[in-house]
Order: C-alpha cells, then sequence, then structure tokens
C-alpha cells in the first residue's frame, strides 16, 4: 500500500523531488554542507529581495524553495527566476552557484546538536565517535564536509557562473557580503535596504521566530523543542567545545583545504600529514 501510495503521490506531483528536481536556466542555487549557514543566508536573501514581506519560518520555504521540503508540483510554481536552497554535493545542472563555506570544526559541533534535536542521537553520544563518523562520512547524506566542499570548489571555482562566501566573513561584515549576495543576483539594493535586510535577520531575532513558529517549519516540525535551531550562531566554538583529539582529526582529514579556505589550524604540523592525496582535495590542489 505505501508504495502504492508513493507511487500516486509521484504522478501527481506531490512528492519532494530532491535532487533528482527540474532545473530551470534561470535557477540560482544556495548551496551549502548543512549546518554551514544556509538557513541564516535563506533569510538574509529573503528579506533583500520581499523587502515588504518579512522572512520567517513560515514563509522562507516559499520565499527561497527547499527541494528537500517543497512538492514538485510546489516548486514548479514557484516565482523565476527561482533562489533554490541545497545541500547537494557537485550537480552540473545547476547554472549558478552561491557556496557557503564554514569551519568543519564548527560544522561538526552544530551538527552535533541538531542531531540531537532530530533525536538521531542521545543526549550522552560520546562527541568523539560523532566526530569520527562526521570525518568519514556518515552522519550526512550529502556527503562529508570535504566530499561536498570539494566537490564544487574544484569544478566551478573561479567561474562568472559561482560565488564562493565564507560563513565567517559573513558574521564579521554582514552587509558587506549580503552586498556581494545581491550584485551576483542581479538585485539592486542601495546601503538601507542591505541593512534592513541584515537586522531582520538577525540571530536574536530568528531566535524569537523560532520559539513562535517551530511547528511551521519543516525543519524543526516534530524535533526537541528544547534544544534550539539556531544557537550561538559565531565562530570558534569548536576551540572550546570539541576535545582536541577531535579538531586533530579533522585537521589531519582536510588540513590543505582547511588552509585554502584559509582556516587557521590548531596543530599544522599533523595537517601536513593529512591526505593531500585524497580525492576529495585532488581537485582543489591545482585552484
Amino acid at each position: 500500500m505505501s508504495r502504492l501510495l508513493a507511487g500516486a503521490k509521484q504522478m501527481m506531483g506531490l512528492h519532494h523531488p530532491g535532487r533528482s528536481l527540474e532545473v530551470y536556466p534561470d535557477d540560482v542555487f544556495l548551496v551549502s554542507f548543512p549546518k554551514s549557514g544556509n538557513t541564516w543566508t535563506r533569510f538574509l536573501i529573503g528579506n533583500l529581495i520581499s523587502p515588504s514581506e518579512r522572512a520567517d519560518f513560515s514563509n522562507i520555504n516559499r520565499l527561497i524553495p527547499d527541494p528537500e521540503a517543497m512538492s514538485k508540483r510546489g516548486l514548479s510554481q514557484a516565482k523565476r527566476p527561482r533562489i533554490l536552497k541545497s545541500h547537494q554535493y557537485f550537480d552540473p545542472r545547476y547554472p549558478k552557484v552561491i557556496y557557503i563555506v564554514r569551519d568543519p570544526r564548527d560544522v561538526a559541533l552544530s551538527q552535533y546538536h541538531f542531531q540531537r534535536k532530530r533525536r538521531v542521537i542521545e543526549d550522552g553520544y560520546p562527541i568523539e565517535k560523532f566526530v569520527t563518523r562526521f570525518v568519514a562520512g556518515e552522519t550526512s547524506i550529502y556527503g562529508s564536509w570535504g566530499e561536498n566542499a570539494a566537490s564544487w570548489l574544484s569544478t566551478r571555482y573561479g567561474r562568472s557562473e559561482f560565488l564562493l562566501l565564507r560563513y565567517e566573513d559573513m558574521l564579521a561584515n554582514t552587509v558587506r557580503e549580503l552586498g556581494k549576495i545581491a550584485s551576483f543576483l542581479n538585485q539592486s539594493a542601495t546601503a538601507q535596504l542591505l541593512e534592513e535586510a541584515v537586522a531582520r535577520s538577525a540571530a536574536d531575532q530568528m531566535r524569537k521566530l523560532e520559539k513562535d513558529q517551530a511547528m511551521l517549519w519543516s525543519s524543526t516540525k516534530g524535533t526537541r523543542q528544547d534544544v534550539a535551531f539556531v544557537r550561538e550562531a559565531r565562530a570558534g566554538g569548536w576551540k572550546n567545545n570539541l576535545p582536541a583529539d577531535s579538531v586533530v582529526e579533522i585537521e589531519s582529514a582536510w588540513g590543505p583545504l582547511l588552509k585554502w579556505l584559509r582556516y587557521e589550524l590548531s596543530q599544522p604540523e599533523k595537517a601536513d600529514k593529512a591526505h593531500v592525496g585524497s580525492p576529495e582535495f585532488a581537485g582543489v590542489a591545482a585552484l
């Protein structure tokens, strides 16, 4: 019966297409590995392109559609040009891409707490064990952090239709980085509009919205409400919250890529012995 229902939903376009969505030539994709600032950036863009309708958790999937959460029919009816959220590894069909990268040491910590929120792991789950699985690509269906980032950087970096942004730079100067996004989208944006979009998307504002609207959004509906989705929204939390051995494990896996992305290593001598010949780094090495 479940297979029949699934088939009927697919025939009517009510399924979530995910990676199999139909891509249009004027689509723009906002891509990142999970827990790298994608939701915050969706709010920033939503508040930029629709200043008369404040982005919140009840409308964000409409303003910046998510192929993992919306139906095929809904996606086909979205206003074009579409700006679509994605966590996918490289897909050659994506015509224009904004890629948000974040320090994987902070990503691992954020993903750990998000999986607690989703009840994937229990509160006492050893973070050392989680980091080992994180590095191996076992905590996400989108590959490991290194595989995901390198798949885009090695194929698209330097092209006019690709914009690379670091989460840490966005935190340091949000107006400036949002201005880069506006230019990439060919969106006219005054200084006042950029500042208003940034203010409306501030972490404290998003926390208030999450408190009131958690059950209205696909990513938080049905999850633990005692664990926040919008947490500290800062950089460098790994320094006080990740065990030293876990930091070394991440840096040893992706040291060269971390350095290329301008992330300072805690133990560069150990990272120098990283897997430089691994497939996920090979394509980036020539950049």
